[in-house]
């Protein structure tokens, strides 16, 4: 007879055998292959960045060789040109770093507000900003250029507050759905303690939120980096010009591209995004859950 009291053996995690259905490594294959085609022109653009503009032409496809590889000729081309590639990074620095912490602060403290009071004018604000995400550029952007001209909000100091109209429509939405799901009582608890609503935010909510924070924070770098047209619009390009526009800025008259400097550019342009959705990745899938799913 068997005794009750033997203690059962626990497997370890390598004799414990997970089976994988077939549809999940049909899945797996599907995705990597979608993944390859993604990542493919990064890697054509990074290949081609090292590459003389005749091998760029005619053989974008093909790795450099000895004829072919020309170093950082290209990259140095890219900031010693008389596009003047360094103050156009500043520029876009400027720029983003400026618009995105703006958008964090007043959309993170407009949907505390906006959830916390509840009321039918802040129901009205919440749904103007939402309908603000439907609304098509193209059919703003000509009245957008005159109002900011004559704002004068055409220089990199200025330009957040244009970004900030544009942006808010995604972040309110994700900072409200967050803060649906956090529970009042950790709010009671420090206004009893003599929290006023401010403190309450910046040392109370405001840090249970920094996974949508980071979420929010990465989508809008990425929009604004990358951004194009809003700049080229508002900026007076005469004085001040993004990343974007100095790429285009490339490609001259007469059919002539700089294919090299181009490429060039563009990796040194990607680089800091890559590194920093990479650092951070984990957080933004976390963020975007917690932001459009109530708790």
């Amino acid at each position: 007879m068997a005794d009750n009291n033997t203690p059962t053996k626990i497997k370890s995690a390598d004799e414990i055998k997970v089976k994988r259905k077939p549809s999940d490594i049909i899945f797996t294959i599907v995705f990597t292959i979608i993944c390859a085609f993604w990542v493919y022109p990064l890697i054509m653009v990074l290949i081609n960045s090292f590459k003389e503009k005749l091998s760029i032409s005619r053989d974008p496809f093909n790795l450099p060789d000895e004829k072919s590889f020309v170093g950082l000729e290209n990259f140095d081309r890219a900031v010693n040109s008389q596009m003047d590639f360094f103050s156009a990074l500043v520029n876009s620095l400027i720029i983003t770093v400026l618009s995105v912490a703006l958008i964090l602060l007043c959309t993170s403290m407009c949907a505390y507000f906006v959830i916390r009071v509840n009321t039918w004018y802040t129901k009205l604000f919440y749904y103007l900003c939402l309908f603000s995400m439907i609304v098509p550029f193209q059919m703003i952007m000509f009245p957008l250029s005159k109002v900011t001209d004559i704002l004068q909000l055409n220089t990199p100091f200025l330009i957040p507050i244009v970004y900030l109209g544009f942006g808010a429509g995604t972040a309110l939405f994700m900072f409200t759905n967050f803060l649906k799901s956090v529970p009042l009582e950790i709010e009671e608890a420090a206004m009893i303690d003599g929290c006023g609503p401010i403190k309450t935010f910046f040392s109370v909510v405001l840090p249970i939120m920094k996974p949508t924070i980071i979420s929010v924070g990465i989508l809008e770098t990425m929009w604004i980096w990358n951004d194009y047209l809003l700049p080229y619009l508002v900026l007076r390009i005469r004085f001040y010009k993004t990343v974007p526009i100095v790429i285009q800025y490339f490609q001259g008259g007469y059919g002539k591209v700089e294919w090299g400097a181009i490429m060039a550019s563009m990796v040194i342009t990607i680089t800091p995004i890559v590194i920093l959705y990479l650092c951070l990745q984990k957080h933004i899938v976390k963020g975007v859950l917690n932001g459009a799913v109530k708790g």
